[in-house]
This record gives C-alpha cells, sequence and structure tokens, in this order.
C-alpha cells in the first residue's frame, strides 16, 4: 500500500501545485507592490512607466508633498466619520431585522412578506435617478447623512445574519422562553453572544463598504469639505492653483512629484485602517461567510 504523499509523482505534484499558488498570489499581490513602487519612486521614472515591482530612483517627495495636503487629511477624517456612523447604524439595523426574520412565520406573522421585499430590493434598484431625487427631496445632499442613510440597510448582510441564526438550535430559544426570557433578552444576551462570527462578517463588509465607496460622494457631495477620501483620490489632480502661495521648498518638493505617484500614496495610507482592522476579524470571517450562508 502506498504511502500518500510519498514518490516522485507527488512530489512532482506538490511542485506544481506550490508554482501555481505562488503564481497566483504573486499575481493578486503585484497591483499592490506597484503602487507601494511607484509612490517611493521618482517622476521621471513613473511617467516613463519604469516602475513595475521595485521603487525606481528611491523618493519620498510624494508622501512629502502628502503630509501638506491639507484637503487629504480632511476626507481622512470624512470617511472615519462616515465608517463610524454608518457602520454603526447597519449593525443595529441588520441585527434589529435578522433576528425577527429568523423566526418562523407561525411566531413572526407576515415574515414571508418582508422576506420577499427584500429579496426584491436586493435584485431590483429604483434606478440612479430616482436615487439621487430622493435623497435631495428629503434635504441630504451635501451631508454625511446623504453617505450613511441611503445604504443603513444591507440586505445582503441582513440575509447572511438571518441564515445564521435560523442554523442555531431551537431548543436554545425555547430554553430562554422557559425561563421567562423576552425578545430582548433572548437577543442581546443569547442571539448576539452566539452570532459574533456572523456579526463580525457582516460589520466588516460593511466598514470595508463605507471606506471604499466613492460614487455616492461624487454624486451627492459638492462641497470638499465634505467630500470622503475614496472620492477626493478618485477626483484628485494637481491644478495650477495649487502652486500659489508656497514656500520655495515644498514648491520644488511638489514638481517632484507626479499625479500618479501621489494617488498611489494617498491609496497606501488610505488602507492602513483596513489593514489595522482586518486581522481582528479574519478569524471570524470565513466562518461567518460559511454559517450564514446556506440554511440547512
Amino acid at each position: 500500500m502506498t504511502t500518500y504523499g510519498k514518490g516522485i509523482g507527488a512530489v512532482a505534484a506538490n511542485a506544481v501545485i506550490l508554482i501555481v499558488l505562488l503564481s497566483i498570489a504573486f499575481l493578486s499581490l503585484f497591483p499592490i507592490l506597484n503602487s507601494v513602487s511607484v509612490s517611493l519612486s521618482d517622476k521621471a521614472a513613473v511617467s516613463a512607466g519604469r516602475v513595475t515591482v521595485f521603487p525606481v530612483q528611491f523618493s519620498l517627495a510624494n508622501y512629502k508633498t502628502l503630509m501638506s495636503d491639507k484637503q487629504f487629511f480632511v476626507s481622512f477624517g470624512v470617511s472615519l466619520k462616515r465608517v463610524l456612523l454608518g457602520g454603526s447604524i447597519q449593525f443595529v439595523l441588520t441585527l434589529l431585522m435578522a433576528f425577527p426574520l429568523s423566526r418562523t412565520p407561525q411566531r413572526f406573522k407576515g415574515r414571508n412578506i418582508y422576506m420577499w421585499a427584500l429579496v426584491i430590493a436586493m435584485l431590483f434598484s429604483g434606478g440612479l435617478i430616482p436615487w439621487y431625487l430622493t435623497v435631495r427631496a428629503v434635504g441630504l445632499i451635501d451631508t454625511i447623512w446623504a453617505l450613511v442613510l441611503p445604504g443603513a440597510v444591507p440586505v445582503f448582510n441582513v440575509i447572511l445574519l438571518m441564515n445564521f441564526y435560523r442554523n442555531l438550535p431551537k431548543e436554545l430559544d425555547e430554553a430562554a422562553m422557559i425561563d421567562g426570557a423576552g425578545p430582548w433578552n433572548t437577543l442581546v444576551r443569547l442571539y448576539v453572544p452566539l452570532g459574533l462570527p456572523a456579526i463580525a462578517t457582516v460589520t466588516l463588509l460593511s466598514v470595508v463598504g463605507h471606506w471604499n465607496a466613492f460614487f455616492d460622494g461624487l454624486v451627492l457631495i459638492h462641497n470638499p469639505h465634505n467630500m470622503p477620501l475614496q472620492t477626493y483620490i478618485n477626483t484628485f489632480l494637481l491644478q495650477p492653483a495649487q502652486l500659489d502661495n508656497i514656500d520655495p521648498e515644498m514648491l520644488k518638493t511638489i514638481m517632484q512629484t507626479s499625479d500618479q505617484g501621489l494617488n498611489s500614496a494617498k491609496v497606501m495610507v488610505s488602507m492602513i485602517p483596513i489593514l489595522l482592522i482586518y486581522p481582528f476579524l479574519q478569524r471570524y470571517f470565513i466562518h461567518g461567510i460559511v454559517l450564514g450562508s446556506v440554511k440547512e
């Protein structure tokens, strides 16, 4: 009987698998490595397209210019505010919708009607123009609320958390009822602690979604002081007016930067909050996705 993993054929197969996986990993990491290299390269090298994986003619001019860009940090603060405010609203509303929808139709009358409404809302949107007209009609244009309220109920997250709760043993719910726990106590003391993997998953999806969103800021925000970071990065170009009234040393630094290099530096800095959050939620992520994706 042949031992698994022994022999030339097994070694060759493992080598091929390793090469394929390393190639996929490199292709996945290449855009990030390229952005890092571009942000740390000289303007001439970037403009000539000579930068790939490693910096060419190492330069910190892009980051020096970034540190002097007040609008970047204003937009950074707007995005942080959006994540905290929008993520909190989505967390509360997702939890309050998923819990009752995980009940049976006998316990929650009209559950199926609400479920069909959610599914239809997820499959068919109202359209861009009605969305904009609605936001404008309620007076949210150019405010932080225009960025958080239209997407306050993420239907996919609700369904994910609802299916996770439906997979929990029904005996737990029955035991809570016997002990005299009402719906609020059952939710807070039983379902929230047991649902941490799924809650961490939907929280991560919500945070990343808010942080990376740029289109709604492009359409709904007109004042630069209310513009989120990704919208600012997406629309940024060095303007001649920005070079007026700047001290000669700073002007020299700015002239050593390019739009591509400066935007790469901004992308790198904007990735830091997500990179800090993800390691703490990553261990829950796959577990929550798998358990919340299918109802047994």
